[in-house]
């Protein structure tokens, strides 16, 4: 059997990721127009000292900008639970939304051809979830196949894209693969440090993959992850008070680091790659997270100006961001036959990689 998105040729069996889009929210903020009204809203709670790392932690310049949510940052501060439960799905819903219809755009694709969706978040639990929300508002056929990944933290984009690999193995035609993360739905300012840090790391924004049969896009040719869970404190949310609270430890670079290193073993076992000569598509992280599994794994400076370019215009939007790496890379230019390893890491705690081969 033959059809158009085979190009007239029988599935070869093979999965490649036909396209990638993006979608961040309107309203952006300078680095320290934020720390300016964190500061101002907060005096009454922050000591001395934690009104110097918001200024230090703000001000580093390896982020410029972020981009949340809202039309009023300072609804970020004065949200009820329900109200931020109900932004998380309205905002997490028209992000997708618009990364899903621009993947499609890209290769000629209507919805009517989606045979699955996968959807995958951390920054909010709603039931049932996202994809359903997704599917409705896109008008997806109800025989669709829906999926729901929750929890998976920073790296979660490549697990979502493992699982909607499997899904296209079992339906053909296309699957869409979504990373949507409203971080700013997670917000809590006070002296711990972890919060401090996560108010001037974090950003909302979505991405999608378009996943098919047909040799266009890059083609993916394996994946690994590892899971640490005996360091699971140093990456996570944890719930106080009914809502919850980002969990960051100051050793977590080199954490990330190793396990990343590990990973990046596992999936070039075999291969006889040279780690110079391929393109790496690395989760932001943050500053000191992407020079360490920059050194941890061996790779080149010069083979992070995508990376580090998300950073400064996004800040780390969770998982998502591994996707707009690639896709600035793409915009950069990459040639026919290039190789390339998206990797991400994130709560578990966990590292994740995918090799990937540009048509």
């Amino acid at each position: 059997m033959t059809d158009a998105l085979t190009g007239g040729q029988p599935p070869s069996g093979r999965t490649y990721v036909a396209s990638i889009a993006s979608a961040v929210p309107r309203f952006s903020a300078s680095q320290r127009f934020a720390a300016d009204l964190v500061r101002e809203h907060f005096k009454e709670t922050l000591t001395p000292r934690s009104m110097g790392l918001i200024r230090a932690t703000f001000e580093h310049p390896s982020i410029e900008k972020r981009h949340f949510a809202v039309d009023d940052p300072v609804r970020i501060f004065d949200e009820t639970q329900d109200q931020r439960v109900a932004r998380f799905t309205e905002e997490s819903v028209n992000l997708a939304a618009q990364a899903v219809t621009r993947a499609l755009e890209k290769v000629g694709l209507s919805v009517q051809e989606v045979k699955g969706l996968v959807v995958n978040t951390c920054t909010g639990y709603i039931c049932p979830g996202i994809s359903t929300y997704l599917a409705q508002r896109l008008g997806l056929d109800p025989r669709t196949r829906l999926y729901d990944l929750v929890g998976s933290g920073c790296g979660g984009a490549i697990p979502n894209l493992q699982v909607a690999e499997s899904m296209l193995r079992m339906t053909g035609g296309v699957v869409v693969s979504v990373a949507v993360e409203i971080c700013s739905a997670a917000f809590q300012m006070g002296n711990d440090l972890s919060l401090i840090l996560s108010n001037a790391l974090f950003g909302d924004g979505a991405a999608a993959a378009v996943l098919w049969e047909r040799p266009e896009g890059f083609e993916l040719h394996g994946s690994a992850g590892r899971y640490v869970p005996e360091q699971r404190e140093a990456i996570r949310f944890v719930h106080k008070g009914g809502q919850l609270h980002n969990q960051l430890s100051t050793d977590l670079p080199r954490l990330v680091g190793k396990a990343a290193a590990e990973v990046v073993d596992d999936l070039l076992a075999g291969s006889a790659l040279n780690r110079n000569d391929i393109g790496w598509a690395l989760h932001t992280g943050g500053e000191k997270v992407i020079n360490a599994v920059r050194d941890e794994v061996g790779i080149p400076e010069d083979r992070l100006r995508a990376t580090r370019k998300v950073l400064s215009r996004y800040g780390n939007m969770s998982s998502p961001t591994v996707w707009f790496v690639l896709d600035e890379m793409l915009r950069e230019g990459m040639p026919s036959g290039e190789w390339c390893v998206m990797l991400a890491y994130g709560a578990g705690l966990s590292a994740h990689a995918c090799l990937l081969r540009k048509i």
